[in-house]
C-alpha cells in the first residue's frame, strides 16, 4: 500500500484525472440507464471530440511555454473554409487540398508566433486579434454562406472506419486483434523500462505495483476495443489521434525540443542563459499550433460535410479547459500531452452525459465553468503547498 501511495503522490495530476474520468463515466452510465457506454455512443464520443483533442495537443505546448492561444477556433473555421473552396468550388484533389490547408495553418501560426516571440507582444493580445481577424476572414471567404458537400474520400477522415480484414462475424475482429497487439506492446514496454532501470540502478516501483498497473491498462484497452468492435470498429480519426499522441508524447519526453519547451515555461530568463533559443522555440510552438488548428478545422469540416461561418465557435475555450483540467499549470512549465487528452475526454464525457440526461446548454456551460475553476484552483493550491 505504501508503494501505491507513493506512486499516486508522484503522479497525482495524471492519476487524479484518470480517476475523475472513470468516476464521471460511471456516474453518467448510471444516470443515462447504460446509454453512455453503448458501442454507438462511445464511437460518437470519439468522433464528436476528435477536433477538440487535436487542438488540446497543440494547446498544451503553448500553455507549457507560459502563453495562450485564443485564435484556434477562428483559425480552424478559416482553414475549413479555404479547404471547401479548394475541394468543392475548384474541385482540387483532396490530398493536395489538405496539404495546402495545413501549410496555410503553419503560415497563420508563423504570423502570430512572430509577434509573440520576436516583437514580444503578449500572446493574449496577439491571439485575441487573430481570433477577430480570422473569424472576419472566414465570413468574407464564405460570403456568409455554407459550402458543401465535400468529396466522399475527404469525409472518411472523420466519419470512416478501418475495414475488417476478418469479415463474417458480428464483431469487428480486426479491432479485437489491435487491442491484443497494443496490450502486448504495453507489457513489453513495461518490461523494457524495468530492465533499463535495473541495469542503471535507478529506483523502481515494486513488481506487484508494476504488474497491477499494467494489468489494469491491458483490461481497459481490451474492454475499449471490445466496445468499438461491437459497432463498426476503429474510426479513422482514432488512428490519427493515436499517432499524434505518440509523436507529441515522444517529443515532449525524449527530445531536446520538449525539454526546451518545459524550460521556457519554467523560467524563460534562466532558459535563455542556459543556451535555449527561447524566441525560436516559442515561434515554432505557435507554428505547430497553427498546423494543429488547421487539422482540427479539416476534421470538423469533414464530419459536418460543409464549411460554415460559425464553425469553430468556442473551440479555443474547450481546448484550453481540456489542458487545465488535464493538469497543465496556468503559470507554465507543467503539463503533458496525455493529461490534455484526459482533460478533453473529461469534458467530452460531461458534455455527452449532460446532453443524454436532458440538461440544458445553460446548465452545461455553468457546470463546465465550475469544473475549470476547480481544476485551476487545485493547481494553485498544490503549488502553494509545495512552495
Amino acid at each position: 500500500m505504501g508503494a501505491i501511495s507513493e506512486l499516486f503522490k508522484k503522479n497525482i495530476r495524471q492519476y487524479g484525472m484518470i480517476i475523475a474520468l472513470i468516476l464521471i463515466s460511471i456516474l453518467f452510465q448510471i444516470l443515462t440507464d447504460g446509454i453512455l457506454l453503448k458501442p454507438l455512443n462511445v464511437t460518437n464520443l470519439i468522433l464528436q471530440n476528435s477536433y477538440i483533442l487535436v487542438l488540446a495537443i497543440g494547446m498544451v505546448l503553448v500553455i507549457i511555454t507560459g502563453h495562450i492561444d485564443l485564435s484556434v477556433g477562428s483559425v480552424a473555421a478559416f482553414i475549413g473554409a479555404l479547404s471547401a473552396i479548394m475541394m468543392v468550388n475548384w474541385e482540387m484533389n483532396p490530398v493536395l487540398a489538405v496539404i495546402l490547408s495545413l501549410l496555410m495553418g503553419a503560415l497563420v501560426g508563423a504570423w502570430q508566433g512572430f509577434w509573440v516571440a520576436y516583437i514580444k507582444i503578449p500572446a493574449f493580445i496577439v491571439t485575441l486579434a487573430g481570433m477577430l481577424l480570422f473569424r472576419g476572414l472566414t465570413m468574407i471567404v464564405l460570403n456568409g454562406q455554407s459550402i458543401a458537400p465535400f468529396p466522399k474520400s475527404f469525409q472518411k477522415i472523420s466519419s470512416g472506419f478501418i475495414p475488417d480484414l476478418f469479415s463474417g462475424s458480428s464483431l469487428h475482429i480486426l479491432t479485437m486483434v489491435v487491442g491484443v497487439i497494443l496490450s502486448a506492446l504495453l507489457v513489453y514496454q513495461e518490461f523494457r523500462i524495468r530492465k533499463t532501470q535495473a541495469k542503471y540502478g535507478f529506483e523502481q516501483t515494486s513488481l506487484g505495483v508494476s504488474v497491477a498497473k499494467t494489468a489494469a491498462l491491458v483490461i481497459v484497452i481490451n474492454l475499449f476495443t471490445f466496445v468499438l468492435a461491437q459497432y463498426s470498429g476503429i474510426p479513422n480519426i482514432l488512428i490519427i489521434l493515436l499517432v499524434l499522441i505518440a509523436i507529441y508524447s515522444f517529443v515532449m519526453k525524449r527530445m531536446t525540443m520538449g525539454r526546451h519547451i518545459y524550460a521556457i515555461g519554467g523560467n524563460e530568463k534562466a532558459a535563455s542563459l542556459s543556451g535555449v533559443k527561447t524566441k525560436r522555440v516559442t515561434f515554432w510552438v505557435f507554428v505547430n499550433m497553427g498546423v494543429m488548428a488547421a487539422l482540427s478545422g479539416l476534421l470538423f469540416a469533414a464530419r459536418l460535410n460543409s464549411a460554415t461561418p460559425r464553425a469553430g465557435l468556442n473551440f479555443e475555450l474547450d481546448a484550453i479547459a481540456a489542458c487545465f483540467i488535464g493538469g497543465a499549470s496556468a503559470t507554465g512549465g507543467i503539463g503533458t500531452v496525455i493529461g490534455a487528452i484526459i482533460g478533453g475526454l473529461v469534458m467530452g464525457v460531461m458534455n455527452n452525459g449532460m446532453s443524454l440526461i436532458g440538461l440544458g446548454v445553460d446548465w452545461q456551460q455553468g457546470i463546465k465553468g465550475l469544473v475549470l475553476l476547480l481544476a485551476v484552483g487545485l493547481d494553485i493550491y498544490n503549488k502553494s503547498k509545495t512552495s
